[in-house]
């Protein structure tokens, strides 16, 4: 058995400051819709936290966050 070919889901915490409104929900969930568009996106926009479940790597769920300007506190 190849470990490498094996795929599993991973979630990611993310605090994101500079989402504050409807736009930048959007924006962000597209973000992470074009790394992934099979990845679970919540977003709490009065605590500015996101959480993905996704099958993509987290670099590049993150590069795609960064390039739409919304790049994760910490990150």
């Amino acid at each position: 058995m190849r470990l490498s070919a094996f795929v599993y889901p991973a979630m990611l915490d993310l605090q994101i400051p500079n989402m504050t409104c409807g736009h930048c929900v959007r924006a962000v969930t597209e973000a992470v819709k074009s790394a992934d568009p099979e990845a679970t996106v919540v977003i709490d926009l009065p605590t500015h936290k996101v959480q993905i479940e996704t099958q993509a790597p987290r670099a590049a769920v993150l590069a795609k966050l960064a390039e739409a300007g919304y790049a994760p506190a910490g990150a």
